[in-house]
């Protein structure tokens, strides 16, 4: 019999109100059925943020080192739990466990971070222009966070933002992907063991379409963190009204070769970067722009290695690349193939799905790509790598630059100017040298421009400044009145 899940709202698991459910499948093996799971509504939503208001006024009163304390005992349960729940990980969501592992670590990582920026939740104190006046500042949480989250990282991404957002104080209500629900089951009992009040965190499953835009929208919601696509993002702002929200969206993210570069580190570089996660990052390698001094070897290279990468249910050893995530992932980068022939790409190896079972595409190089193709323009989100030609280093930034998107990049190189010009004049967030375009550390920031996020950052320090409110307090203790500005002068 299929395993009926629940949501958690105002202190307790339940059924949505109208009962209605979803089902969550296994992307190796379509016709496994992982769970049923709720499908919810507005009523469910408003229950939620009712009751999230409740937990915040509870919460926000702890000490943030008790707080700390929690949250590193989250870790600690992640951390003895690690290999249990990568496999379940793996069972919903497709990458091997290799990688479902990592993403466990990220959040056992996160959880630590979190646990001790609770003690450096440091503000300003700064002199007043006024005699005997004491001036300084000091971080308040917002309310109550609305975390909206993808399937491809299921527990590291949430945790990048739940755990700052309880960190600072703040009660949350949770919705995550339709595709790995039994993955944000598991996290949500983790953070209930490890002691956060039940009415701080609220799990909300649910369709984006039916519940996602109630949510943004609702008036009890004040803040928004969202990770996904672009065009849900624009959504989201355009409906959010004037609460905070970040935003960490699309990537078109590109590695530059240059003929200084080691081609061996490079390969292994690239292939890791595109084919990871079946290149189901937003941070996955999309783009190689190599010179031509090296093009042939270096895209010679990479297509012996990706041919040799085994496809496969991501809970086998010897598994590298695991199935994509649903059937519309599968038909989307499908439809890639045919628009790579159009427009005029060379497919040199793979470009062919196999979906007898499960959503397996074979690691993919596409070869002869010129910068303006939609292949080397729009987010495919699959293992699929365009390869673009150039003759001149200025040229190769303005290839990576050219896109809506500025998340990650890459630059080969042992020519040390080479690397400071691309730092300087690259557009994205983040820059690797001699490094793939995946691969962020759960204590620097990550985020992009331009397309890909709205100024703010996930991880790191600057995610405490999301979930926080900064209070100016002054203290006059010259007994008499003191007007700024005026009395001074």
């Amino acid at each position: 019999m299929t395993k009926k899940f629940q949501n958690f709202i105002d202190g307790k698991w339940c059924d949505s109100k109208d009962g209605e459910t979803f089902e969550n499948r296994n992307p190796a093996k379509w016709k496994e059925v992982i769970g049923l799971f709720p499908s919810s509504n507005t009523e469910d939503v408003d229950q939620a943020v009712e009751s999230a208001r409740s937990g915040f006024k509870e919460w926000s009163q702890v000490p943030p080192p008790a707080r700390g304390r929690i949250l590193k005992k989250a870790g600690d349960i992640l951390t003895a739990r690690k290999k249990e729940i990568a496999k379940e990980m793996t069972h919903e969501m497709g990458k091997v466990v290799a990688e479902t592992k990592g993403d466990v670590q990220e959040a056992i990582d996160t959880a630590y971070y979190a646990a001790s920026e609770t003690r450096r939740l440091f503000t300003h104190t700064a002199p007043s222009e006024l005699p005997s006046k004491f001036a300084t500042t000091m971080r308040r949480p917002v309310g109550v966070a609305a975390i909206i989250t993808p399937w491809n990282f299921p527990l590291a991404i949430p945790s990048w933002k739940i755990f700052p957002a309880l960190a600072c104080g703040n009660a949350v209500v949770w919705k995550p992907s339709k595709d790995t629900p039994k993955t944000a089951d598991i996290f949500t009992r983790v953070l209930l063991e490890s002691g956060v009040p039940p009415k701080t965190i609220q799990l909300v499953y649910g369709l984006g379409e039916s519940i996602g835009e109630v949510l943004v929208k609702h008036p009890g919601i004040d803040l928004i963190s969202f990770t996904g696509s672009t065009g849900v993002g624009k959504k989201i702002t355009a409906c959010a009204g004037i609460i905070k929200i970040s935003l960490e969206m699309g990537g078109k993210n590109a590695v530059v070769v240059t003929p200084s570069a080691r081609l061996d580190l490079a390969v292994e570089g690239i292939l890791w970067g595109a084919f990871g996660t079946t290149g189901q990052r937003c941070t996955a390698t999309s783009r190689l722009i190599v010179h031509k001094e090296v093009h042939n070897r270096l895209v010679s290279n990479l297509v012996y290695e990706a041919k040799k990468l085994k496809l496969g249910d991501g809970l086998k050893k010897e598994t590298q690349v695991g199935p994509l995530v649903n059937e519309s992932q599968f038909k989307k980068v499908s439809s890639y193939m045919k628009i790579a022939r159009e427009d005029g790409a060379d497919i040199v190896t793979g470009g062919k799905g196999e979906a007898s079972e499960g959503w397996f595409f074979e690691p993919t190089i596409l070869d002869n790509v010129q910068p303006h193709m939609r292949v080397a323009q729009e987010e495919i989100f699959g293992p699929v790598l365009s390869v673009i030609e150039y003759e001149d280093f200025e040229e190769a930034l303005k290839i990576v630059n050219n896109t809506e998107y500025g998340l990650s990049s890459s630059v080969y190189t042992n020519d040390v100017n080479e690397a400071f010009r691309a730092i300087e004049k690259i557009e994205t967030g983040i820059t690797y040298i001699n490094a793939p375009t995946i691969g962020a550390e759960a204590h620097l920031p990550f985020g992009g421009v331009k397309g890909t996020g709205n100024g703010h950052r996930e991880g790191g320090w600057p995610v405490y400044d999301f979930f926080s409110e900064v209070k100016t307090v002054y203290v006059d203790y010259s007994g008499k009145l003191q007007r700024a500005q005026i009395d001074n002068y």
